[in-house]
């Protein structure tokens, strides 16, 4: 049996222990973040994506891997990582990609490695990503909680604006264009399996929105335990 001071001193040891694990745990950075977005082509998910990346200064865009060649103005490692089309199949036999999928013929892959890398120095991410790859990082989280994850889906004001966007391009032959469409109608009906959905009727507005979205994020309860232990300390305790 202890004597008393020796029942003492072991409790004061197991409170500093528990003392020490949960200022451990509460000011232990909050867990950085992945937003999702996809969208149907012409919904403007891409340029809303930059405009966040710009207004957040630790937001980081995610830079796709992909076979497509670069269209005009797009800059290799800026806005894609273009690789050949032997170099993206041996990444993913080494499975290499959080995430990939053949869209319109080419093929798209979000780099593992790359993600843990941002998400290690506390970064936010935000993923511009076709629903395939949503699909496969859902998933994944499914499998492993390691990340924090909100999914976004952002559509045009209606069909006949997403054609009309798709075709101002001018980027597309007629049989893209053709097989954007089909593929969109069918992009939509996943819609309902994400959490936040914008309608993209402006994009000043959208942008609004989406920011709006990661803000709340942000100030959900595990990510400010930290903030709130180091001001509240004396109330907490």
């Amino acid at each position: 049996m202890w004597s008393e001071e020796e029942a003492r001193s072991k409790k004061q040891e197991v409170r500093g222990q528990k003392e020490k694990a949960r200022n451990e745990s509460c000011f232990s950075p909050p867990a950085s973040c992945l937003f999702v977005v996809s969208a149907p082509s012409g919904a403007g998910k891409t340029t809303l994506c930059r405009k966040v990346v710009d207004y957040f200064s630790d937001l980081r865009h995610s830079i796709s891997y992909t076979t497509r060649l670069p269209r005009e103005g797009e800059k290799n490692d800026i806005d894609y990582h273009f690789v050949k089309p032997q170099v993206f199949q041996k990444m993913l036999d080494k499975d290499e990609f959080l995430e990939w999928a053949e869209v319109h013929g080419n093929r798209y892959g979000t780099s593992r490695n790359d993600i843990h890398v941002l998400l290690r120095k506390g970064l936010d991410i935000i993923l511009d990503i076709d629903v395939q790859g949503a699909r496969q990082v859902r998933e994944q989280l499914s499998v492993s909680s390691q990340w924090l994850a909100v999914f976004v889906f952002v559509l045009p004001p209606s069909i006949k604006v997403c054609e009309e966007r798709i075709r101002n391009r001018g980027k597309d032959s007629p049989e893209a264009i053709a097989s954007r469409l089909e593929s969109a109608k069918t992009e939509i009906r996943e819609s309902v399996q994400y959490d936040f959905i914008i309608i993209n009727h402006d994009i000043e507005e959208a942008f609004e929105r989406l920011k709006s979205i990661i803000f709340a994020e942000r100030s959900r309860r595990e990510r400010m335990l930290g903030q709130v232990q180091r001001l509240y300390r004396e109330v907490l305790d």
